[in-house]
């Protein structure tokens, strides 16, 4: 039996500056994870980083990531893309300037 399906969101990171980023619900790349459309659905979420691979002029790396909702909002269940939504890492620039 197959696990059941669990709440997800599309990231990628942006061509140029490298920045993390999320598929909106209304097709936008957002640097915010609380502007993510979150999936409930394997077929949708398909969907979702196909039409967010055919932008191989904006994003690469596009992927499905796992969230949990919080009041509403998507929080990363992995490290690894909890330590991605806090930006670079090799010194205080993008979203970590952003923070100060």
């Amino acid at each position: 039996m197959s696990k059941p399906f669990t709440p997800k969101v599309v990231t990628a990171n942006a061509l140029l500056e490298g920045d993390v980023v999320y598929l909106t619900a209304d097709d936008r790349w957002s640097r915010l994870l609380s502007e993510a459309e979150v999936i409930e659905d394997a077929a949708h979420g398909d969907l979702r980083v196909l039409h967010g691979s055919s932008q191989a002029d904006v994003v690469v790396g596009v992927y499905l990531i796992d969230v949990a909702l919080e009041d509403g909002v998507p929080q990363p269940t992995h490290f690894r893309e909890e330590f991605r939504t806090r930006g670079p890492s090799n010194y205080n620039h993008g979203k970590q300037a952003e923070l100060v």
